[in-house]
């Protein structure tokens, strides 16, 4: 490949200018409200013009400085950046460590060709210095990128292309009003309108015309009908989200061994993962969405959160919310297993485990209604029945949830990988290979001593960094550790001599070592 230096892509500017006006436009609005409260309303329409102008100006020339100053070169060995004007930037990536190269464009850089490229090693750094960003070129130089720079020699005996893992079935969407997502867009939705209204000073009115909407309703009722509308809200705004973030979804294994999600209906993203990188899967079941029998896959692999802008982009998921029989089979498939792993029976917990989670879960209804109550006693009456009232209503369902919690944890081994669930509001099952699993940790509070549970967390170098099995007996989590990965945990115990396990490792009495439900 020739080592010329490459330029980003001239149109950079006019996508720039496009971005400031429509900043500087959302701006305008409440400044134009704001400064014309006090004077002449085309005086301060006048000033923010004027304003806006400069904005646009300012950004796309130092957007024309950048573009100037910026440029790129691919060679055999490395891939360098140069940038800055006054503080020049040199940045260099060794390509035998390059791990991802990540495609996105918006609309408007879709429409005029572009993409943002981010190349990364995989590596955590502070600053962000294992990656570079190249924004923006066009989408022939970036896909020719990727392509390039994740080129990997096929090993023997491995299928080359496997192709097509996953695409869109137009039906998971059922799956997005019942998220988590749905109420907070709700709430996100009425906040809006309040603070719009407050920004022109109609804050007031638009309280009272909505009391007049349900003048003649009780105060229960009405509070009713306004979760009821901004549920209804948030359900089309989870639908929107929804279809803007998984349209055009395809999971796609690549030659060289690599694996790609394509995924965007106004916004493109394309994300690439290395299956070296790859330590295990976790199989996610948010409450609502597990009550619908469905489940959302995520990868558990090194590098994947770089910096802050990563962390909040999802570069982890794999699959959205499926059906789980369907989530399991592109978690084998992904695996390169027969069998999905998640899919192994579990042993169950001891009911010291039950206990514990009762007892948090009473604790945070009776903890804050006896705070109510004192206050009530102290205060006013009303604090009272609101004290009862959330006694009697949220008691019975953080009981409910807990019972659930208990009966989600869960832990075993299957072929190379061991698994371990737990949760409720968000249940997750891990597939961790164990020869991922670089150490463990071994935590056993006051009150956990006193029940003879613990925690027992695997350490690893990918995804979360550490995968616990919670409040598992104590033989039985040291046991799990040991068989999981023999000879790591052996030299800190002393266990009974009662014959071996198939791995080698010491049987241990392990109390209720039961299969779980899933």
């Amino acid at each position: 490949m020739s080592e010329e230096w490459r330029r980003l892509d001239p149109r950079t500017l006019f996508a720039g200018a496009v971005v400031f006006c429509g900043v500087a436009g959302g701006a305008a609005l409440p400044a134009v409200a704001g400064l014309a409260g006090g004077g002449s309303l085309r005086q301060a329409f006048a000033w923010v013009l004027a304003g806006v102008v400069l904005l646009v100006l300012v950004g796309t020339a130092a957007d024309w400085v950048r573009l100037r100053r910026t440029r790129y070169r691919v060679g055999p060995e490395r891939v360098d950046l140069h940038t800055g004007l006054l503080l020049l930037k040199h940045r260099s990536l060794a390509r035998e460590r390059i791990r991802s190269v990540d495609l996105t464009a918006n609309p408007l850089q879709r429409v005029l060709g572009l993409v943002k490229v981010r190349i990364g090693t995989g590596e955590n750094t502070v600053g962000g210095e294992s990656t570079l960003e190249l924004d923006l070129v066009t989408r022939t130089e970036g896909e020719r990128l990727r392509r390039e720079l994740l080129g990997r020699t096929t090993v023997a005996g491995e299928p080359d292309h496997d192709g097509v893992l996953a695409a869109l079935d137009p039906r998971w969407i059922r799956y997005a009003p019942v998220s988590f997502l749905a109420p907070a867009l709700g709430g996100a939705a009425a906040g809006a309108v309040l603070q719009v209204s407050d920004w022109f000073g109609a804050q007031a009115e638009v309280i009272d015309w909505i009391g007049d909407r349900f003048r003649g309703t009780s105060l229960t009722w009405t509070i009713v009908d306004l979760v009821l509308l901004a549920t209804a809200a948030g359900t089309v705004g989870a639908l929107g989200l929804w279809i803007e973030m998984w349209w055009n979804y395809r999971l796609e294994r690549e030659p060289g061994g690599t694996l790609r999600v394509r995924r965007g209906l106004f916004t493109a993203r394309s994300v690439t993962l290395e299956e070296r990188r790859l330590r295990g899967i976790e199989l996610v079941e948010p409450l609502g969405v597990r009550l619908f029998g469905a489940a959302r896959v995520d990868a558990v692999a090194t590098g994947l959160a770089e910096d802050d802008e990563d962390k909040h982009a999802d570069l982890k998921n794999l699959l959205p919310a499926a059906p789980r029989e369907r989530a399991e089979r592109v978690a084998a498939l992904v695996l390169r297993e027969p069998q999905p792993p998640i899919g192994t029976p579990l042993a169950a917990h001891p009911r010291a485990a039950r206990a514990r989670r009762l007892r948090w879960a009473l604790w945070s209804v009776l903890g804050p209604a006896a705070v109510l109550a004192v206050l009530g006693v102290l205060l006013t009456p009303v604090l009272l029945y609101v004290a009862a009232g959330c006694a009697l209503v949220l008691g019975p369902v953080a009981v409910l949830l807990a019972l659930d919690a208990y009966r989600s944890l869960g832990h075993g081994v299957s072929g190379g990988y061991l698994v371990a669930r737990s949760g409720s509001v968000r249940r997750t099952t891990v597939a961790l290979q164990r020869s991922g699993v670089i150490g463990w940790t071994v935590k056993q509070s006051y009150f956990q001593r006193r029940a003879g549970i613990l925690t027992v967390t695997a350490t690893t170098a990918a995804g979360e960094g550490a995968y616990g099995v919670l409040d598992a007996g104590e033989s039985q989590g040291l046991a799990f550790a040991a068989e999981a990965v023999p000879g790591l945990l052996a030299p800190f115990l002393e266990t009974p001599d009662l014959g071996t396990s198939d791995l080698g490792t010491p049987f241990v009495e392990t109390p209720e070592a039961r299969p779980t439900e899933r």
